[in-house]
């Protein structure tokens, strides 16, 4: 076999997704939104739903999605998607319509958006990438930050006297009679890529259900070695020693 058969697609053991475009990606080294966005294409491109699948990507780095994904987007205002995405998946039900969120979004400005899609069953899928911190911005403190962490705007660490508890809005919405399916999820090890891939692609089948599932909520616990000032070895190291004992992986519902 020479090296141009090799290269063909067809030969091609494994291959970026068609559908994500030739853009350079603008994320800092090690961030986990470039591993999440190859696993939400190659879902999208496996079930062959490219012209049926419709993402609500709102503020912060999560809003970058667009720009890597060919499928057709909507961008909400701050922490709204969960609504837009409700106004879609009643307009066009057929289509599979999922949010792509961070926490800074989703667990704070969007938190009555996202408890009462959830609460409504509204069937569609959304993905939340929880890295305990606002990155885009300045690496300031989320309602996800743990007791201790240290952001710009808690430079001591989080005092749970003075900014309350950490937010484990994935363990709030699994209680809600809405949600179908409430998994959490990482991307730091490749079995963990993995499980994260059939996590959304679970998610995106419920979307697409014949009977209304309920919504889908697909958490990935993630790092921002940027806003953590870390590597990102040691940013992920950290995470398996942290933020899992907060955040502990798995599913929290499934129906």
């Amino acid at each position: 076999m020479t090296t141009q058969d090799i290269i063909k697609p067809e030969n091609l053991v494994y291959a970026k997704p068609s559908i994500m475009n030739d853009n350079t990606m603008h994320y800092c080294p090690g961030c986990s939104h470039g591993v999440v966005h190859k696993l939400v294409a190659e879902v999208i491109e496996e079930m062959g739903i490219v012209d049926k699948t419709i993402g609500i990507s709102p503020v912060g780095c999560a809003v970058f999605a667009y720009n890597y994904i060919d499928i057709d987007w909507q961008e909400a205002a701050h922490g709204r998607a969960p609504a837009m995405a409700t106004a879609i998946k009643r307009l066009l039900p057929d289509h599979c319509v999922f949010t792509y969120q961070g926490d800074g979004d989703l667990a704070a400005i969007g938190t009555a958006e996202t408890i009462h899609a959830c609460n409504r069953g509204e069937n569609i899928a959304i993905i939340f990438i929880n890295n305990a911190i606002y990155g885009m911005t300045g690496g300031q403190m989320a309602p996800t930050t743990l007791e201790g962490m240290k952001t710009s705007t808690c430079p001591y660490g989080r005092d749970v006297t003075l900014n309350g508890y950490h937010l484990p809005i994935g363990n709030l919405v699994a209680q809600l009679e809405g949600t179908r399916y409430v998994t959490r999820q990482s991307v730091h090890t490749a079995a963990a890529v993995r499980k994260a891939k059939a996590a959304i692609k679970k998610a995106f089948e419920n979307t697409l259900a014949p009977e209304k599932k309920g919504a889908s909520f697909v958490e990935i616990v993630s790092t921002c070695n940027s806003g953590w000032k870390m590597s990102p070895k040691d940013a992920n190291d950290w995470m398996v020693e942290n933020m899992f004992k907060a955040y502990p992986i798995g599913d929290l519902k499934n129906i």
